[in-house]
Order: structure tokens, then C-alpha cells, then sequence
């Protein structure tokens, strides 16, 4: 049975799946936006919407939280020191994804997630 199962598993294995949102979330705190497939930002929402809240908590705790959760100590500075003061005010709703089309290569649908 398939109940109450939630998620897409993109074709990958488990580690290697966790691993490209891991990538994911570090390239979107780095850049501000990201462009990639549309159920990739899709999965990839959570995560971050979940980083800058902890962020936004700003304790040691949360702190490292965030470490374990992707394991970029760069990253998880930039979230708790730049990002997370941004949205002090705000109570969720940190991205936004854009649909761009799709990919000439094989018409998968191309989506831009970006922080608000």
C-alpha cells in the first residue's frame, strides 16, 4: 500500500535524492535563485521555507538544526546573519516559483525558485 506516503522519489535513490536537495537549498541560500526542473523546486520549497524559519529562531539550537539538516556551515551563517533578518516580519511564504517553459532537451518543465 502507498497511504499517507508523501513526496516524489525523481527517479533517484534515497541518498543520492536527499543529497541533490541538500545541493539545491546551498545553491538557493548562495544565489537567491535557482533555476531547475518544476518538481525539483517543488520538493526543494519545504526545505527552505523550514532553513530560514529556523534561521529566523536564531538559536544556538536551531543553528544546529540547520547544520544537520544540510551540512554547509557557509550556508547556514548566510541564512542565520543575511536571510533570516530579511524576514523578521513575515510569517512564511520565503519563495516563489516561477514557471519558465520547458527544456528544449526533453520538455521537462522548467521552473525558477527564488527567495521573495
Amino acid at each position: 500500500m502507498h497511504h499517507r506516503i508523501g513526496g516524489r522519489k525523481l527517479s533517484r535513490p534515497t541518498a543520492h535524492r536527499l543529497a541533490m536537495y541538500r545541493n539545491l537549498v546551498i545553491d538557493l541560500v548562495e544565489h537567491q535563485k535557482i533555476v531547475t526542473t518544476e518538481p525539483k523546486a517543488k520538493e526543494v520549497r519545504p526545505l527552505a521555507e523550514k532553513l530560514i524559519g529556523l534561521g529566523k529562531d536564531g538559536t544556538v539550537q536551531a543553528r544546529q538544526q540547520a547544520i544537520r539538516m544540510i551540512g554547509n556551515k557557509e550556508a547556514v551563517k548566510t541564512v542565520f546573519d543575511d536571510i533570516a533578518p530579511k524576514y523578521a516580519d513575515r510569517n512564511g511564504g520565503y519563495t516563489r516559483i516561477i514557471k519558465l517553459g520547458y527544456r528544449q532537451g526533453d520538455a521537462a518543465p522548467i521552473a525558477q525558485l527564488e527567495l521573495v
